[in-house]
C-alpha cells in the first residue's frame, strides 16, 4: 500500500495572520491501476485486469470470496515458481509480478489446489490443456505485430479425414499476400508445435502468420505456404495412443505428414512440389519429429529446422538418424538448410544445442545456429526462431 496525503474531516484552521489552512493526515492506499499498466489485449470483452505496466511488471486478480488461498503459478519467463496472492476485504485475490521476461506465457490459479483458468481472460491451448496466457510486450519489437499498412496474408483451416488415423483432423493453411490474385506456385513451410501443444499454437501464440506477412512485405523472406498440423497422431484402433505416452501418441504422424498431409496440400494448394521447394521445421517435440522424419527422408525435403530440441545425449555423427550424415559431401549437396536454435535461458537445451552444432561442423556438415538472448523454452525463443529461420528459406 502506498502513502498519500489527503485533507482531515475537521481539518478546517486558522493561521496567526487570520488566513484558513488544510492540515493533511497520512493514509495508505492501494496502487492506482494506471500505476498497474493497461489491460492486457488477450483480456475477455472490458475486463480491467490482468494489466501490464511499462516495466513488464504484470497485475493479476482473480474474485474467490470463499477460497482459503490462491496462487499464481505460470512459465518460467512469468513466474519461477508459484506465488501466493493477496486476499482484501471484498475476497479478491491479487498479486503483481516482478518484471517478466518479454513474450508470451501461460499461467493459471491454483485455488484451494485446484487449477483454475483466469475468467476475465481468453485461452489458449498448452500443457495439455485450454490455459491462460498473457503476452508481456518486447519494447521496440514489433516483428510478430499486425499491421494494417502491409499487405497480409490468410489462415485457413483446412479438415481432412485420415485414414491412417481413422479420425478427422485439422491443419491451419496461411496463404501469402496476393495468393487468391495469382496464379503463382509457392514452395512449403511445415511448421511444429511443441509437447501438450497443437495446430492452433504457431498462429495463435507464435504470431507465425504475421511474422511471414512483415517479412515478406520488407522483402526479407520470401512468399511461402505455411502449414501447421497437429503433431499427435495415433494409428487407427490403437487404444494406448493417449496424452500420456508420447510415442504412442505422436507414432503415427510420419504416415499422416508423408501419405496424406503433403499430397493434400499439393493437391489442394498452388505449391512447388519438387523437394527444394518443401521445408520443414518444429520446436520442442516438434523439432524432434522435424529431425527424424526429415533425415530420413532427404528426397522430400531440403530445408530443415530444429528450434529448441537437437538432441540432447548420445548424437554421434556417423551413425545418428540412420547415418544420415555419414556422406558429407552428397549431404551438404543434398540439404539447402541445416539450422539449430535455442534460448539462452533453456541453459541444458542451449548447451545440447550448441553441442550438436559443434559435432556436425567439426564433421564437415554445414549447419547454422542461432541463439536468441536471454529467452527460456517459451514462446517468444521460437517466435525469433522463426524470425531467423524463414528468410534463409528458398533462396
Amino acid at each position: 500500500m502506498a502513502a498519500a496525503l489527503l485533507p482531515s474531516t475537521d481539518a478546517r484552521m486558522h493561521s496567526p495572520l487570520g488566513f484558513a489552512c488544510l492540515c493533511f493526515v497520512a493514509i495508505a492506499v492501494a496502487p492506482t491501476r494506471a500505476a498497474e499498466g493497461t489491460p492486457a489485449p488477450s483480456n475477455v470483452g472490458n475486463a480491467a485486469y490482468p494489466r501490464i505496466a511499462a516495466d513488464g511488471r504484470v497485475t493479476f486478480r482473480m474474485k474467490a470470496p470463499n477460497a482459503k488461498q490462491v496462487k499464481l503459478e505460470g512459465g518460467a519467463g512469468l513466474v519461477k515458481e508459484a506465488v501466493d496472492m493477496a486476499r482484501d476485504e471484498s475476497g479478491t485475490w491479487s498479486v503483481t509480478t516482478p518484471p517478466a521476461v518479454p513474450g508470451f506465457h501461460y499461467y493459471w490459479f491454483l485455488v484451494d489446489g485446484l487449477r483454475v483458468n483466469d475468467p476475465a481472460s481468453y485461452s489458449w491451448f498448452g500443457w495439455g490443456r485450454e490455459t491462460g496466457g498473457i503476452d508481456v510486450p518486447e519494447p521496440g519489437v514489433d516483428f510478430y505485430a499486425a499491421r494494417h499498412d502491409i499487405p497480409q496474408g490468410a489462415v485457413r483451416a483446412q479438415w481432412y479425414r485420415s485414414k491412417i488415423t481413422g479420425q478427422w483432423r485439422r491443419a491451419f493453411v496461411y496463404t501469402p499476400p496476393g495468393y487468391d490474385d495469382s496464379r503463382a506456385r509457392y514452395p512449403v513451410l511445415y511448421l511444429q508445435h511443441g509437447a501438450g501443444e497443437n495446430e492452433r499454437g504457431w498462429v495463435e501464440q507464435g504470431r507465425a502468420n504475421f511474422i511471414l506477412d512483415n517479412l515478406i512485405a520488407a522483402g526479407q523472406a520470401r512468399p511461402m505456404i505455411l502449414v501447421v498440423d497437429t503433431g499427435y497422431a495415433v494409428h487407427a484402433g490403437n487404444v494406448d495412443g493417449t496424452g500420456t505416452n508420447r510415442s504412442a501418441a505422436t507414432a503415427a504422424y510420419e504416415s499422416v505428414m508423408l501419405q496424406e498431409l503433403i499430397p493434400l496440400i499439393d493437391g489442394k494448394y498452388r505449391t512447388k512440389k519438387t523437394r527444394e521447394h518443401r521445408a520443414m521445421a518444429g520446436l520442442s517435440m516438434g523439432s524432434g519429429q522435424t529431425l527424424n522424419i526429415t533425415l530420413r527422408h532427404l528426397d522430400t525435403f531440403a530445408w530443415i529446422g530444429a528450434m529448441s530440441g537437437a538432441p540432447r545425449q548420445g548424437f554421434e555423427v556417423a551413425t545418428a538418424y540412420d547415418g544420415a550424415f555419414r556422406d558429407v559431401a552428397a549431404f551438404n549437396k543434398k540439404v539447402k538448410l541445416l539450422w539449430f536454435g535455442a534460448g539462452t535461458a533453456e541453459e541444458r537445451v542451449h548447451a545440447s544445442t550448441v553441442a550438436v552444432h559443434e559435432a556436425l561442423e567439426r564433421a564437415g556438415i554445414r549447419n547454422v545456429f542461432y541463439s536468441s538472448p536471454g529467452t527460456d523454452h517459451e514462446w517468444q525463443t521460437w517466435r525469433r526462431s522463426l524470425h531467423d529461420f524463414a528468410p534463409r528459406l528458398f533462396r
